[in-house]
């Protein structure tokens, strides 16, 4: 299975987990998937009224640099260890 068919089954998987993962872990699911699926991250960063999307941008400019490919086999990885 490639790469990409992978990360797609695991966008899939990530809709059923037996329970829902912590904040933290939500924010680098969510970081580890536009890095994978964007890149590095762009835009300007959110106010400080924008608590939420201020906190989600961090979570994805914190993986600046880090290539679409290794993001992918990171987001595999984090969402089979949620699995069980």
């Amino acid at each position: 299975m490639s790469l990409q068919a992978q990360f797609e089954q695991a966008q899939a998987d990530s809709k059923n987990l037996p329970e829902r993962p912590d904040n933290m872990t939500l924010l680098k699911i969510y970081a580890l998937f536009k890095q994978a699926s964007v890149g590095d991250a762009e835009g300007s960063r959110p106010g400080i009224t924008d608590m939420v999307g201020r906190a989600k941008w961090d979570a994805w400019d914190a993986l600046r640099g880090t290539s679409k490919e290794q993001a992918m086999e990171q987001y595999i990885d984090l969402i089979n260890d949620l699995k069980g």
